[in-house]
């Protein structure tokens, strides 16, 4: 006969009587009479000790049902803080991860006949009690970890356990929930526990949380402090003050048009804070944190565990730091980073990855064959040097940012080698320009200009170009006309394939590129140096001419 039990993961076989010395996994008496047991695991229990516990209990200071279960490990119980060191303990059935001592568990409610003066309460094993009025200079509230005498509702009732100093508000008592369902910083069930073995760090606040008690989702590993959890909610109308995970302080909505100052910007859209707009700001002496209400609303509920594929081996954390001069820079587009505003970070101490938060929302999209990470398009760049051709990218670059590969939108394969366009009668065809001077020219002050926005181009990159009106246009003026043209190109593909090209060869290409140009670069200055020869010839011959018409001013010039 088998029995499939809560104890133990397989079905129990039962067993009338065990030949063999076994322990019992129960009592840890020697296996002897009636038992069950799984021969796969070597696991072996009494019947009479399995029949002695149920198994399945419901307990008072936890809402998630318990199971029996034997102790494998060195535990703490969630209730006494004490270690369970007898055989058999409860454990939550679901994911809490809350253990407790059978007596604890089966502690039952006490309903007090002066409930006036004690009170059982789930977040203590032991009774609280109202705390004399001269007694609460002494007090300081669990939840809040404020003393009583600055507490708001100092005058309230405050209900305390002077062996454990744990106190509360009997209004907390009467509002304070045991599990938090469909909370703004978290989808799954929050369950209130009491622990004591560990500190936790906050994912609201990030802060260590050191009162004992937290809200909870076991299976998605989140903690919050009790006060993170129950703060009010900008979804509030008459919420005045809120709690956010990028500030360390609470934030106090603007409530006058003298609070703003000289034209502070708010640390997540940088844009001015308006007094058209609701903000709030740092209750407290950072001068430099705004945030507007909109804006609040579209940051996430939580800092920290971000994925990223532009960061594939780390977690990211949205930070706020402290005002400086140090500009960070940001990973994926190269632009700096105030220090004010804020910014997703590498939660390891050595890495020094930063993204903006509107780059944060880039998503990579085109396919590079050969290469394992889609590229990112990003409109504007500082200087980068593309892979292919190896000259500078200022605009329209793709981008992997996980191996810092860069690379014109023209140079992509793939890139459309002919379209039409709205600015111009005929086909415009992708090519350098076919104007030798433009390619030869190093001259900082020359300048070439696009025909369609007449700006400022620069004239190594890949243009659209109609050779019978001499029409030229870059690839951002017709960017819409190139982005629906991009296809797979089956020659390149097989090509790529075949070869099997990767990062290195990547940057081979660039190499062969940057020789070139360097080649180019060596025989520009010799024709330079030479013309500086030519050139210092005929300024030592200027320079002879004038000392020798001098010469003859001084002689056929009377003195005087």
């Amino acid at each position: 006969m088998e029995i499939q039990h809560v104890i133990h993961h397989h079905p129990l076989s039962f067993i009338e009587e065990r030949s063999t010395i076994t322990d019992c996994q129960g009592c840890w008496r020697n296996l002897s009479g009636p038992a069950y047991g799984c021969e796969r695991c070597g696991y072996f229990i009494h019947k009479s000790c399995l029949d002695e516990h149920k198994a399945e209990v419901q307990s008072f200071f936890h809402p998630c049902p318990l199971t029996i279960s034997t102790a494998d490990t060195c535990a703490h119980c969630f209730v006494c803080f004490k270690y369970i060191i007898s055989n058999f303990f409860y454990r939550c059935k679901l994911s809490c991860r809350f253990e407790m001592h059978v007596e604890c568990a089966l502690k039952p409610m006490v309903e007090y006949s002066d409930e006036e003066s004690t009170i059982q309460h789930f977040t203590h094993l032991h009774p609280l009690k109202l705390v004399d009025s001269n007694q609460k200079d002494e007090v300081i509230f669990s939840i809040c970890e404020e003393p009583c005498s600055s507490s708001s509702s100092s005058s309230s009732s405050t209900y305390g356990c002077m062996e454990c100093k744990f106190f509360l508000h009997k209004s907390c008592m009467k509002s304070f929930p045991r599990q938090l369902i469909n909370h703004r910083i978290h989808p799954c069930t929050l369950i209130f526990i009491s622990y004591t073995y560990r500190e936790n760090a906050c994912d609201c606040c990030g802060e260590r949380i050191v009162s004992r008690m937290k809200y909870s989702c076991g299976a998605c590993d989140l903690n919050l402090h009790v006060k993170c959890a129950l703060f009010p909610t900008i979804d509030s109308e008459v919420a005045k003050e809120i709690q956010h995970f990028s500030h360390p302080h609470t934030l106090a909505l603007v409530q006058n048009d003298e609070e703003y100052g000289s034209e502070p910007r708010c640390v997540a859209c940088a844009q001015i804070c308006l007094a058209s707009a609701p903000t709030f700001r740092c209750s407290r002496s950072c001068d430099h944190f705004f945030l507007h209400k909109s804006c609040y609303v579209k940051l996430p509920y939580n800092s920290v565990n971000f994925k990223h594929p532009f960061h594939p081996k780390h977690l990211l954390t949205i930070t706020s730091l402290p005002y400086n001069d140090h500009i960070r820079t940001c990973d994926a587009c190269f632009r700096g980073i105030d220090s004010t505003f804020l910014a997703y970070s590498c939660r390891e101490s050595e890495c020094k990855f930063n993204l903006h938060l509107d780059c944060y929302n880039q998503r990579s999209s085109i396919t590079f064959r050969g290469h394992q990470h889609l590229l990112t398009l990003l409109e504007k760049t500082p200087v980068v040097t593309c892979h292919l051709c190896g000259v500078n990218c200022r605009n329209f670059v793709l981008r992997c940012v996980p191996c810092d590969i860069n690379i014109h939108l023209q140079c992509l394969p793939s890139a459309p080698k002919i379209i039409k366009h709205k600015s111009h009668l005929h086909p415009l065809i992708l090519t350098k320009s076919p104007f030798e001077y433009e390619l030869n020219s190093y001259e900082e002050e020359d300048e070439f200009y696009c025909d369609v926005c007449e700006q400022k181009r620069n004239q190594r990159e890949l243009i659209y170009y109609c050779a019978e009106c001499k029409f030229i246009t870059e690839v951002k003026c017709v960017l819409a006309e190139v982005l629906s043209l991009i296809s797979k190109d089956e020659s390149f593909e097989r090509e790529i394939l075949k070869d099997n090209i990767t990062k290195m060869e990547i940057r081979k290409w660039h190499v062969e590129n940057l020789q070139q140009k360097y080649i180019k670069l060596h025989e520009r200055r010799e024709e330079l140096e030479a013309k500086m020869k030519e050139l210092k010839g005929e300024l030592d011959d200027v320079t002879k001419e004038i000392e020798t018409t001098k010469d003859l001013l001084g002689i056929i010039t009377p003195s005087g």
